[in-house]
Parts: C-alpha cells; sequence; structure tokens
C-alpha cells in the first residue's frame, strides 16, 4: 500500500454476515493494523510536526506583509518599490499555505472517519487502549499550551510596550500578527487532542463487545 493512501473502509455488514472464521480473523488483523497507522496519522508527532510546519510557513508570510507595511511607513519612493516586492512575495507565500492548510483539514477528516469506522467494527482492548494514545494526546496538550502561552505573550506584550514615535505601526502589526498564529495553532492543536480524548471515550467508553454483537466482525 503506499505511504499515502488511506487505508480502504471496513467492509460492509451485509458482507460481514457471511465471513467464516478465516475472514473474520483477517479482518482483526486488518482491523489492528488500520487502527495503529490511522491513530499516528490523526495524533501522532509528525502530525504535530506538519502542524506546526504550516503554522511556519504562515509565519513567514506573515513576515513578508510585515515588512511591506514597515517598508512603506518609511514614506521613501525607494521603500514603497520595497514594499510592494515584500507584499507580493507575502502574498505568494500565504496562499500556498492556505491551499496546504484546507488539504490537511481534509484528509483529517477522511482520516477520522475512517478511525471511527474501523475503531465501530469489533472491540480488541490491547488495540483499542494503543488507539486511545494517552501518551500522544498528553504532549500535543503541553506542546499546544505551551505555544499558545508564547502566542499570547508575544501578542498582548507588543501592544502594551509600543511607544508612541519609537513603534511604528507597522512593527506592532507584524508582531500582533505573528503571536495570534502562534496561538491559534496552539488552539488547533487543544482542540485536535481534546476532541480525541473524547472520541476515545465514546468509542472505547461503553465496555466490551464480543465479536458476536451487532457491529462485531463476526457477527452472522
Amino acid at each position: 500500500m503506499p505511504r499515502r493512501d488511506l487505508p480502504p473502509p471496513p467492509p460492509p455488514p451485509h458482507l460481514r454476515a457471511w465471513f467464516d472464521e478465516h475472514a473474520v480473523r483477517a479482518v482483526r488483523a486488518d482491523r489492528a493494523r488500520f487502527l495503529g497507522e490511522l491513530g499516528r496519522r490523526s495524533l501522532g508527532f509528525g502530525r504535530l510536526a506538519l502542524l506546526w510546519s504550516v503554522s511556519a510557513v504562515f509565519a513567514l508570510g506573515w513576515t513578508f506583509v510585515g515588512m511591506a507595511l514597515m517598508a512603506i511607513e518609511t514614506h521613501e519612493p525607494l521603500a514603497y518599490l520595497f514594499g510592494l516586492i515584500f507584499a507580493v512575495l507575502g502574498v505568494g507565500v500565504l496562499i500556498p499555505a492556505g491551499f496546504w492548510f484546507a488539504w490537511g483539514a481534509k484528509r483529517d477528516r477522511q482520516v477520522r472517519r475512517l478511525l471511527c469506522a474501523w475503531a465501530e467494527l469489533d472491540r480488541d482492548p490491547p488495540v483499542d487502549a494503543a488507539v486511545r494514545a494517552p501518551g500522544r494526546s498528553l504532549i500535543w496538550l503541553l506542546a499546544s499550551f505551551a505555544l499558545g502561552g508564547v502566542g499570547l505573550w508575544v501578542t498582548f506584550a507588543s501592544a502594551a510596550t509600543a511607544r508612541p514615535g519609537a513603534d511604528t505601526y507597522g512593527e506592532v502589526a507584524y508582531t500582533m500578527g505573528l503571536g495570534m498564529i502562534l496561538w491559534i495553532t496552539a488552539l488547533l492543536g487543544l482542540g485536535k487532542a481534546g476532541a480525541h480524548y473524547r472520541w476515545a471515550l465514546r468509542a472505547f467508553g461503553g465496555g466490551l463487545r464480543g465479536p458476536g454483537g451487532p457491529s462485531g466482525a463476526g457477527g452472522r
């Protein structure tokens, strides 16, 4: 299976009803393998790094925009030209970053649908415990809290310490925008970790159901 491809959905109920024991064992093995892969794609460290990478690209684009604002504020003829160049560079970075973020959000929804479908297929306590991933959730929470704290400090400190004549509007706008990018990224991370925790409680917190239950792989 290519690395970029997502796992297939589970077999529909009308087909599982005719599975023999060999097919049931194969589906259970697929469930364990696919849940592990989907869990890493949903809340893995690589996914956290990807979220922060998108944030870094947004910060780079906003840096160009901030440089454009600061150049225009000098009111020098040549500075207007540099401001226009920086603005074009900023837009050229922010637009692809927006598409990248939208693609990631769409892939997250696909992963979540597959994760829910495979989780509801059966119950396997060791596999289900691994999918809950409390350690990864905690790391997401702590990292997002730290990033959010830095973002809030940058945002409010830049506004509180700005002095007329010493700081330009462009400098304050750039610093506040950079802080907002950081704490919005942190909010996304906190929301994702919290959503995964609530989903795990709903999906695996209702007790065990045998393979012959209504949604089990071996229901006949």
